[in-house]
């Protein structure tokens, strides 16, 4: 964290990039959900809360956004029939066409020697997975696999939660409930959207007892969002493809909340990216590439809770540019002086948008 980091615009990945000791990278989730700290950054002077204080820093008449999505037993492992091992990170499942027997999956695969196209994998369950080619296209960043059962029942079955590569236990008991927020509702998301971890039961009752409004929306995040950027121009990035829906009652609520006063809060970065989308594009289902970096105009996020990102991030980038990048890793140096837990399973915090 040194002067560089209040370049005014800053357009390059080496800007984005911190010092992170390794033991502050959250391994499992705190004992209760709330009981998580809570890094109030609204102001020039962060201030250390406890997550189960939130309603306090909100008013009444605002509306909190969540994302529904349910996070799939992704991970899945298996042979290739020359005996070598193979690991299948489903992405996404196919829509199926009418009269189609088969079941595709766009998916990440890690093997020593790829198989051939046509080949079939002998996967961990007893079911077998063929390789179809690349996908969406022949130079495509994953792979088509064709299974012969409902991938979602075999994944249920047989996978394993798709924690994060710095999360570095297998998977278990609690990781099965605890990668997983409350309204998981829609299963499509190969990650958590962590921000949303930080919510109970208890919490939901504490808001609505203060007159705070939620609604839900969706976005099926994909491994692309622990990507690593390859180009030092950040504006040269190409972002990966996320699929999301607003329901028309989320939309209504979104202009009540305005009407009234209130404040939109965006709980997490698919938040952001789902509703920023939809008031670029005016579509409220459909895929983003959306790439918020400094210099973005929001029209719809005034607040928004987040977890602390990965150095070079774009999430680093989003919310850098929702505050301001010198406010952020202002915000960063504090958190790591006072020993917040980063990544998935650590502590958030709450921004309030720079106005431009």
């Amino acid at each position: 964290m040194s002067a560089t980091h209040h370049s005014p615009s800053p357009q390059n990945l080496s800007d984005y990039d911190f010092e992170l000791p390794k033991e502050l990278i959250a391994q499992h989730p705190s004992k209760t959900r709330s009981e998580s700290r809570l890094l109030d950054g609204r102001t020039n002077t962060p201030l250390d809360r406890v997550f189960k204080e939130a309603p306090d820093l909100l008013n009444p008449g605002d509306l909190l956004i969540f994302n529904n999505t349910q996070v799939i037993k992704a991970r899945l492992f298996g042979k290739k029939e020359s005996g070598g091992q193979v690991e299948i990170l489903v992405e996404r499942v196919l829509p199926r066409q009418s009269g189609q027997i088969e079941h595709f999956v766009a998916a990440h695969m890690r093997v020593s020697k790829k198989p051939r196209i046509g080949d079939a994998l002998l996967m961990d369950g007893g079911f077998k997975a063929k390789l179809l080619g690349r996908w969406p296209t022949n130079e495509g960043p994953l792979y088509c696999l064709s299974f012969e059962q409902d991938p979602f029942e075999l994944m249920q079955n047989f996978g394993h939660v798709p924690l994060p590569p710095y999360v570095e236990h297998a998977d278990d008991l609690e990781d099965l409930e605890r990668y997983q927020s409350i309204f998981a509702k829609y299963p499509g998301a190969v990650a958590a959207p962590t921000a949303s971890l930080h919510f109970d039961s208890s919490l939901l009752n504490a808001f609505e007892k203060k007159g705070i409004k939620t609604a839900q929306l969706t976005l099926h995040i994909g491994a692309g969002t622990f990507q690593p950027i390859k180009t030092e121009k950040i504006d040269e990035h190409k972002m990966h493809s996320e699929w999301y829906s607003i329901p028309a009652e989320t939309i209504s609520a979104i202009q009540e909340c305005r009407k009234n006063g209130g404040r939109v809060v965006a709980v997490g970065t698919t938040s952001v990216r789902s509703l920023e989308s939809w008031a670029l594009g005016g579509a409220s289902t459909g895929e983003t590439t959306i790439f918020i970096r400094p210099g973005f105009e929001f029209k719809v996020v005034d607040l928004m809770i987040t977890n602390f990102h990965l150095p070079k991030s774009t999430l680093l980038m989003l919310v850098s540019a929702f505050t301001s990048y010198s406010h952020i890793f202002d915000l960063y140096q504090h958190a790591i002086k006072n020993q917040y837990r980063f990544f998935s399973y650590g502590d958030a915090m709450l921004l309030q948008r720079t106005k431009h």
